[in-house]
Order: structure tokens, then C-alpha cells, then sequence
């Protein structure tokens, strides 16, 4: 990367990055500074402070591993389909690898606390509204939709923490796509039989 050529969205994905690899402690300018080939003061260009760099972090982890699935699944029009895509997509690769667990670990900190409740609403509702047009009543939608989002949880747990144990929970293990179709038709099989 150019020395002074990078953008608002650079910083962003250092910070999730950093998120990934350290929690809310990692995001140190000077260090994302390093990473990315520039001065402190291309930081100052684009941000007021730390805490304005992490906020905007948070939204675009936000705006892209939620909204923007969420609005891509929607147009689907098989309820059923759009199922299989939203559960492929979260639980298949990580675009940031360790981003999710390391987000959920740190909701000590406001600033994720905030986002991670928003996130977390918006899929379950959005879960809980596919089983819906599934055909389950309310509750049982709203119940189908936490344990989907309990099994994503604990796939990228397991990911992350057992990769020798459980090789097929690693995106790129041969045995990665089998597991992951038999995990999706688990989570959407009695409304899909």
C-alpha cells in the first residue's frame, strides 16, 4: 500500500482485524499505523480519535456481515432457499477469521456491547423471520431462530479453538462442505420435510 494512500475503510478493516487478533486493547493506532505503511497523522485524517476509529469499525463490520447479508438473502424468494443462503454464508468462510467469538468476548466495552446487541436483534429477527414464513408459529420461530444462531456461534467457536480435532469446521478442509450441508439441513430440517 502507497504510504499515505489509504483510505477511511483501510483503517476500518485494520481495526476488525486487530479486533480479531487482540480484542478492543489491539486497536492502537501507532501499531495499525505500522501495518498499514503510513504516519499516525493519516489516522488524525480520517478519524478524531481512537474510540471514533473503533465506533466506525463496529458499523462496518456491522453494515457487512449483517445489513447487507440480510438485504442480499431477502430478495430470495423461497423462504426455504433463503434459509440455505443465510446459514451457508455465516457459517462458511470468515472474511475476518476469529472477528465474531473476539466481538462477543469483548461486549465489556460499550462501543461493541452497543453494536453486538444490534447485530444479534437483527439477525435472530431476521431468523426468526424466515422459519416464520417457514410455517412455524411465532414462538417456535423465535426458538428455531436461537438455536440456529447458538449452532453459528459455536461454529466459529469451534473453529477457532479446534482446528486439529475438528478439521471439517475449517473452511478450507476437504471435508468442510459435507459437514457444513449436514449442520444447514439439521438447523432447517423440520420445516423443510
Amino acid at each position: 500500500m502507497a504510504k499515505g494512500r489509504v483510505t477511511k475503510d483501510d483503517w476500518t478493516m485494520a481495526a476488525l482485524r486487530a479486533l480479531a487478533r487482540g480484542g478492543v486493547a489491539a486497536v492502537a493506532v501507532d501499531v495499525l499505523a505500522k501495518e498499514l505503511g503510513v504516519t499516525r497523522g493519516s489516522f488524525y485524517w480520517h478519524f478524531d480519535n481512537r474510540e471514533a476509529l473503533l465506533v466506525a469499525a463496529l458499523e462496518t463490520w456491522e453494515l457487512r456481515a449483517t445489513t447487507e447479508i440480510v438485504e442480499a438473502v431477502r430478495e430470495l424468494p423461497d423462504p426455504l432457499a433463503r434459509g440455505r443462503a443465510l446459514l451457508t454464508e455465516a457459517l462458511g468462510s470468515e472474511k475476518i477469521a476469529g472477528l465474531e467469538p473476539a466481538l462477543v468476548a469483548q461486549t465489556a466495552h460499550p462501543a461493541v456491547a452497543a453494536v453486538v446487541t444490534r447485530v444479534t436483534r437483527a439477525r435472530l429477527a431476521f431468523l426468526a423471520e424466515i422459519f416464520s414464513d417457514l410455517g412455524l408459529g411465532p414462538q417456535d420461530a423465535r426458538h428455531r431462530a436461537l438455536a440456529a444462531y447458538a449452532a453459528y456461534l459455536g461454529w466459529l467457536e469451534l473453529r477457532r479453538t479446534a482446528p486439529e480435532p475438528a478439521p471439517e469446521a475449517q473452511p478450507d478442509d476437504t471435508g468442510a462442505p459435507a459437514a457444513l450441508d449436514h449442520l444447514v439441513d439439521m438447523i432447517l430440517a423440520p420445516v423443510s420435510s
